[in-house]
């Protein structure tokens, strides 16, 4: 079972009753929080997902459940497993960066995230955009590196000239030939960050 299977393992529901409202891009978002901060509490893992006190619980049962985290007196850790989830989903998708709002974004918040070798199963972006708007983002831009510039997808237009801050901003996490850039966006970051993040998973599921 590869690490996105394992990320769609912990939204499913794992008992008779009413599906999870929390979708795979939190489950990401928990697994990289607990990471960054260790030992976290509940009530700050419910803050930064944003997520009722009631849906974080469920989700912590299911991280738990899944064998990516370990539940002590002192907070929330990622178990060796969920470590290993991380990695390997660092492997395949970058941390998310914000981004400056340009005429090619379409909210006030914009979260980026780099697709490691994506280009050869992007088509239009459309799917990407679609899929960020389920997730609660006003939508997705979806960027092609290749032959050492950045273009829409679905389009020649040289992003890497006409708007260098954008460049610029995902010099932070690096991009190399081939890889896909995904801005969501939003009225909160959030829902900007939830938006990339679903959308990236997205493009996965397009791979040949």
């Amino acid at each position: 079972m590869n690490v996105l299977q394992r990320v769609s393992r912990v939204a499913e529901k794992i008992a008779p009753g009413r599906s999870p409202s929390f979708v795979e891009a939190h489950v990401i978002k928990a697994i990289e929080e607990i990471a960054l901060h260790g030992d976290v509490g509940r009530m700050k893992l419910s803050r930064d997902l944003e997520l009722g006190e009631g849906e974080t619980r469920t989700l912590i049962k299911h991280l738990k459940s899944e064998g990516l985290i370990e539940v002590s007196k002192s907070g929330i850790a990622l178990s060796p497993s969920g470590r290993k989830v991380l990695s390997g989903l660092r492997a395949l998708v970058s941390e998310a960066i914000e981004i400056p709002s340009t005429p090619l974004t379409v909210g006030p918040s914009n979260v980026a995230v780099r697709v490691k070798g994506g280009e050869g199963f992007i088509k239009y972006g459309l799917e990407q955009r679609d899929a960020a708007m389920m997730a609660g983002a006003k939508g997705a831009t979806t960027l092609v590196f290749a032959k050492g510039r950045l273009t829409m997808a679905g389009t020649i237009e040289d992003v890497s000239k006409n708007y260098p801050q954008i460049l610029s901003s995902l010099s932070k996490i690096g991009l190399d030939e081939g890889d896909v850039v995904i801005i969501g966006s939003a009225d909160e970051m959030i829902k900007a960050e939830l938006g990339a993040k679903t959308a990236a998973l997205e493009l996965f599921k397009l791979k040949p």
